[in-house]
């Protein structure tokens, strides 16, 4: 029996000893992305009501999703990780102060975000302006854990000095280690290739190719501080088209990334999975927040639950986050409108239907093409040269970025056309807030150039390319060669009428043209897309070529010293304010023109050859003489090809 009982005690002794297996372990993962400053419910912001619920139709709300974020983190007795995938700036009034008070950091470390990316939009007012809101949130001591892995700057300008620095104090790092429930969780940041593109102003940094970003990344997560989970903040994006979707293009290149929280595109979707990556995007604007309930065991990740959270008037908002918020929006009156005559819910005008955007001719895009030709004729125009009346008004509906709502009342306020048209920095010494309205000259056939941005670069390049237009009204021909599918034009308006415009090669009369200084600098990205098929040379009045965009901007007194910058925004507002009180209430009426498309646009899709081929510039004749010689070549192989059947 004593040996028995020794080998017992043995077997005893050494299982004791053998390390128990891993017990399964369980995390929450909260995401949101392109938050954009919306922090009221919309639309309208005058129509939220964050302490009351069912008493309106708006959809977010910063106060709201910080009362689903409590919710979810009582429902769980697991750790459970807050996190954002960039653009949490531009797209409201309280951004126009950001960096002085850095409100959108403060509210996020509030709501208990742990950790988030920057986006293109972080970048839209230099690296000077994006270092001081960083910085500013810093010094508050609000603000969540930072992560960007591949930027890139400058070693031959200052401009983006002092950005660096505060990556290198470690402000934004390019990766974070946490431990939460035992495990070691890395998380990384990406600036997406489109979203680097769409991002002009954060030159001089730039951003390295995120698919070799992501594989340094994630060598050194896994190999050298041993994370046991991997997730990547990726401001990159979705598509349905396969070879658009970056972020899936990512999952599948680069294996070992176990989450990508997914942004940029302001999808919405479910969650996709493409290897063994989850990949997750919630909408845009906080209309949606995500919950992901991920377990880890054996070293791998699987999914127990997802879903999408509704923020709307269901959900109470948060007192402490809507107090914040309220504080906010007297600095924005005290500091920002009132110098204006205006204030953040004045009433400016009213309506009897929605002004949207949407990818085609639509009223809101209309209606603010308009106002950037009518600003500046009001302001910049030589009575004695008719020429210099802006005859073209230019809009792309990236820069649209909401539509102005009926809602309960009929009104709008100043905060809800805002929305509208939000984006931007100015180029004068202060660097103010909001695009600056620009001008230039252009040939007729330039004209058309600029068109055929719409009929052959948007389908390729996606909405963002969409451009509304005003004084000037053209067909098109889809089915006609890419780049040559404009088939007439017309110059002027529905009030004075249309004109028709020839636009030969050899046709150098000067056309002068606004839009605001973001849209003017793709006309360089757009010629060399196109390989400079669609080349378009900015003029002065002379027709001189332009060199520096920034020395066309508009000037709203010549008498001050330097350029008083002319803003998209204001012009917007104005335009509105300008229009005549129908109903005789005091307040002026959104005109009935606007409740529909004005024909604009024109599509006159034909594969009639006559059609196809009327009028074609080069591009259509190379195109034709290489389908024939194709054609040729093809008949003469076929010919070949008999004889040598023939003689056997």
């Amino acid at each position: 029996m004593r040996p028995v009982r020794c080998l017992c005690i043995m077997m005893f002794l050494i299982f004791a000893a053998s390390p128990a297996p891993c017990a399964d372990k369980k995390i929450t993962i909260i995401h949101s992305n392109d938050l954009h400053s919306h922090f009221l419910g919309f639309s309208p912001n005058i129509d939220y009501s964050p302490l009351q619920t069912h008493d309106d139709d708006t959809v977010g709300g910063w106060a709201r999703i910080a009362t689903a974020i409590k919710k979810v983190k009582q429902q769980r007795n697991n750790p459970v990780l807050v996190l954002d995938a960039g653009d949490f700036l531009m797209g409201s009034l309280f951004h126009m102060l950001s960096r002085e008070e850095a409100f959108e950091l403060q509210l996020m470390k509030a709501m208990d975000y742990d950790v988030i990316t920057l986006g293109n939009h972080e970048f839209d007012l230099k690296p000077e302006g994006l270092a001081r809101i960083l910085s500013t949130a810093h010094q508050q001591g609000q603000i969540p854990q930072i992560v960007l892995s591949n930027a890139v700057f400058s070693k031959t300008s200052s401009a983006d000095d002092a950005l660096e620095k505060i990556f290198d104090s470690g402000i934004v790092k390019p990766y974070r280690i946490m431990e939460k429930n035992g495990l070691k969780i890395g998380f990384f940041g990406l600036m997406g290739k489109n979203a680097a593109e769409v991002a002009p102003f954060s030159a001089p940094v730039k951003f390295d190719d995120p698919v070799a970003s992501a594989r340094i990344m994630v060598r050194l997560l896994r190999e050298k501080e041993k994370a046991d989970i991997v997730i990547c903040l990726s401001h990159s994006g979705l598509d349905d088209d396969p070879k658009r979707s970056e972020d899936e293009i990512l999952a599948k290149q680069v294996p070992g990334i176990d989450i990508i929280i997914s942004g940029h595109t302001h999808t919405k979707t479910d969650i996709r999975k493409v290897n063994n990556t989850l990949i997750v995007q919630a909408w845009c604007y906080g209309k949606e927040l995500g919950v992901m309930d991920i377990i880890w065991s054996g070293g791998k990740v699987s999914l127990q639950d997802y879903r999408l959270i509704e923020i709307n008037d269901a959900i109470k908002g948060d007192a402490g986050i809507t107090a914040m918020i309220n504080g906010f929006e007297d600095r924005i009156n005290r500091k920002l409108l009132a110098g204006q005559g205006l204030a953040f819910r004045k009433l400016i005008a009213r309506t009897r239907f929605n002004l949207e955007i949407l990818e085609d001719e639509c009223n809101l895009g209309n209606l603010i093409a308009d106002s950037i030709r009518w600003y500046i004729n009001k302001k910049d125009t030589d009575p004695d040269d008719p020429a210099t009346r802006v005859a073209v008004g230019v809009i792309s509906n990236g820069v649209i970025r909401d539509n102005i709502e009926i809602g309960k009342t009929g009104s709008i306020a100043v905060c809800d056309a805002f929305r509208a048209i939000p984006l931007g920095i100015g180029f004068d010494e202060a660097s103010s807030m909001g695009y600056p309205l620009i001008s230039f000259y252009i040939y007729p056939g330039e004209l058309k150039k600029a068109l055929e941005i719409l009929t052959s670069i948007y389908p390729m390049k996606g909405s963002d390319y969409y451009l509304q237009l005003s004084g000037v009204k053209f067909s098109y021909n889809p089915n006609r060669m890419l780049f040559d599918r404009v088939t007439q034009i017309w110059l002027g308006d529905e009030d004075t009428g249309y004109t028709p415009l020839d636009y030969p090669a050899s046709d150098k009369r000067l056309i002068r043209v606004a839009a605001d200084i973001y849209n003017a600098t793709f006309l360089k990205v757009v010629g060399d897309f196109t390989w400079h098929v669609l080349d378009i040379i900015p003029k002065d009045r002379n027709g001189n070529p332009v060199a520096d965009l920034k020395s066309a901007r508009e000037d709203a007194d010549g008498s001050v010293p330097g350029i008083q910058e002319i803003k998209e925004y204001t012009g917007v507002i104005e335009y509105i304010r300008s229009f005549p009180d129908i109903t005789g209430d005091g307040i002026p009426d959104i005109p009935e023109k606007y409740k529909e498309r004005l024909g604009r646009q024109l599509v006159e899709a034909s594969w009639n050859p006559y059609k196809l081929l009327k009028r074609g510039t080069y591009v259509t004749w190379i195109a034709l003489g290489v389908i024939l010689a194709a054609l040729l070549l093809l008949i003469l192989l076929i010919g070949l090809v008999r004889r040598i059947i023939r003689k056997f």
